[in-house]
């Protein structure tokens, strides 16, 4: 969501007062104190246990359990023949050093489908070029269709083409100081309901989804296809914007989403379907997002907080993470589908209480999604993850720590230790498959030790190089492999000697 800078700070305000009046449990006018700073230290040890059932584990072709950890793609400042220079096979390789296994690609059906029914084979190829370099680093990439603002018929906004754009010659004003704010602007309103009612429009949205999951179907480092970012809506007389997101959710983005489902289903079979809500949902609000009837569906919230959106810091007494968190859960427990968070992360990560929140929102996030991806790995940004010498910037080297991108059998508990910087993982395994541990470079290195039915690959991951530790699973597989386990198998990564 973010271009490189804050959501408006007014108008996030503004909901952040609304929302202490209309969401139930909101703990700031309760006094309820947040996460613990014992539990945000920790990363609670059996977090999934407490929270996440009922919702299933995202997973890979072998049907073993995936946590994807990573970071946004996107380069909104080119175009047409510049489109997506910013994204080189540096990004891909410092993320791949630093241990992340996933990517969030932005893309833009402005720049695919410049002309109505014209489709840029420049930029396809640019696209392949980048799924390439994430192929030879092993990054897994999940293809996003994004939009701010509708896309360029209204400014240096990116996404839906103008020939797409229909305003019923309502107005539009711009809002230098506070672009989220021009999604509420009559015109913008007009666009997305046209594109969701409009009969030529919603063909023209499945051709384009068509063409673009045909091209990629086959390329080795698609993950799966994220349907369009942040959708809006337009706003009916009387309407707040929570009431406004419920209706539009349930009538326009859920049909919607059915229409380019299955549209990708007729060339792509095998990946993941990615959904999202409104930005209403990142304010702790239950999305209304109806049932899609497809087996591979993932849903793909943002995890955005108007406070720190405006730049202020971290409180974690106000109740909102754990607001968000009740809220978020409700979908993918009534729906049976993985949850992964799309987008996520402060604008100034450098204010006291942002270790705090980096601690508490990753262990949140562990508790109900298989992974999450994060605004935005670039160099010298506010939202970037490194700075222009290619250092993390201040506390987002947090996000670069253990875990397993694979288990090949059932996950039971799982923990972090971010002072001893140790890492356990214990799970039932499937007899002959192979889990993979994700090591970050460290200054000591690290120190693996397996116990239970399997062993590792290797036992110590050498000072400042990331590791990849292959844990085997003994025993032979045979018949339903998930069910011929033989015992429970723990897998502790320590710093090195």
């Amino acid at each position: 969501m973010p271009k490189r800078r804050s959501r408006t700070a007014a108008f996030l305000a503004a909901i952040t007062c609304v929302l202490t009046l209309l969401a139930p449990g909101a703990a700031g006018a309760s006094g309820a104190a947040g996460v613990s700073e014992a539990a945000g230290a920790s990363g609670a040890a059996d977090a999934r246990a407490r929270t996440g059932p009922g919702i299933p584990r995202l997973t890979d072709e072998h049907g073993r359990a995936l946590t994807l950890r990573g970071w946004n793609l996107a380069d909104k400042e080119h175009r047409g023949e510049r489109a997506l220079e910013d994204i080189t096979e540096r990004s891909l390789r410092d993320m791949a050093g630093q241990g992340f296994d996933f990517a969030r690609l932005a893309v833009f059906w402005d720049d695919l489908e410049p002309r109505r029914g014209a489709y840029s084979e420049t930029y396809l190829r640019k696209i392949e070029r980048i799924l390439d370099w994430a192929a030879k680093y092993r990054i897994r990439v999940l293809v996003d269709a994004h939009q701010d603002i509708y896309g360029p018929a209204f400014g240096d906004h990116r996404g839906i083409p103008a020939w797409a754009t229909r305003t019923d010659g309502l107005p539009y004003r711009q809002h230098p100081d506070d672009w989220f704010a021009e999604y509420f602007e009559p015109a913008v309103q007009a666009a997305f309901e046209h594109l969701y009612e409009d009969a030529d429009l919603r063909l023209a949205q499945t051709r384009m989804w068509r063409v673009l999951a045909g091209r990629l179907a086959g390329h080795p480092a698609v993950l799966g296809y994220d349907l369009i970012n942040e959708p809006m809506g337009r706003l009916r007389p009387g309407e707040d914007m929570f009431t406004a997101a419920r209706r539009i959710e349930a009538t326009q983005i859920t049909p919607m989403y059915r229409r380019v489902a299955k549209a990708i289903r007729a060339v792509d079979r095998k990946h993941w379907i990615f959904i999202e809500p409104t930005p209403a949902a990142g304010e702790g609000k239950p999305t209304a997002l109806g049932r899609i009837a497809d087996p591979k569906i993932v849903y793909a919230p943002h995890f955005y907080n108007a406070a720190m959106e405006a730049g202020r810091d971290y409180d974690p007494a106000s109740g909102w993470l754990e607001a968000y968190e009740a809220a978020v859960v409700r979908y993918p427990r009534e729906r049976r589908v993985p949850v992964v968070v799309g987008e996520w992360g402060p604008l100034d990560s450098s204010l006291p209480h942002m270790g705090r929140f980096y601690e508490d929102a990753i262990a949140s996030i562990g508790r109900y999604a298989s992974g999450w991806a994060s605004w935005q790995w670039c160099y010298g940004g506010t939202y970037c993850a490194m700075d222009r010498q290619g250092r993390f910037r201040p506390n987002k080297e947090r996000t670069a720590r253990p875990y397993a991108p694979a288990v090949a059998g059932t996950p039971s508990a799982e923990a972090y230790e971010p002072g001893a910087r140790s890492y356990r993982l214990t799970y039932r395994p499937t007899p002959g498959g192979t889990t993979e541990l994700s090591l970050p470079p460290a200054p000591h290195g690290w120190r693996v030790t397996v116990t239970g039915p399997a062993r590792a690959g290797t036992g110590t991951v050498r000072p400042g190089r990331r590791g990849t530790v292959l844990v085997h699973a003994t025993g032979q597989a045979t018949g339903r492999m998930a069910e011929q386990a033989t015992g429970p198998v723990t897998v502790v990564a320590a710093p090195g000697a």
